[in-house]
């Protein structure tokens, strides 16, 4: 089980500021900017590479709560980042797609 299963199990503990039957989104425990969130789908597909057709709903639907959450975290005048890693060289850290959302302050262009 990767992380985000443990968690999503309840194996884990986290500060989860959102979940419905599809995905969680918990608070990142090594923030990146003053709002760091991210997003998880509960099935597990390891990452945005090897999504099948059959995942199009749910990645759409991860898409929308993730601005559903930044708009509640009071992210939505100011803006925010989503982040969604694919391979050890993008930061990808945990093998089990998930989108990071990032705000609260001015982020910088390119990243990395």
């Amino acid at each position: 089980m990767t992380l985000f299963e443990k968690i999503i199990a309840r194996q884990i503990p986290a500060d989860i500021v959102y979940e419905d039957d599809l995905v969680l989104a918990l608070r990142d425990i090594k923030p990146h900017a003053p709002t760091h969130v991210l997003i998880v789908p509960k099935k597990p597909i390891a990452r945005i590479a090897e999504a099948k057709p059959e995942d199009e709903k749910l990645l759409g639907h991860l898409l929308l709560k993730a601005a559903e959450v930044a708009e509640k975290l009071g992210l939505k005048q100011s803006g925010y980042r989503l982040v969604i890693n694919n391979g050890p060289h993008a930061g990808e850290s945990v093998p089990h797609l998930h989108c990071h959302i990032l705000g609260g302050r001015e982020l910088a262009w390119p990243p990395g």
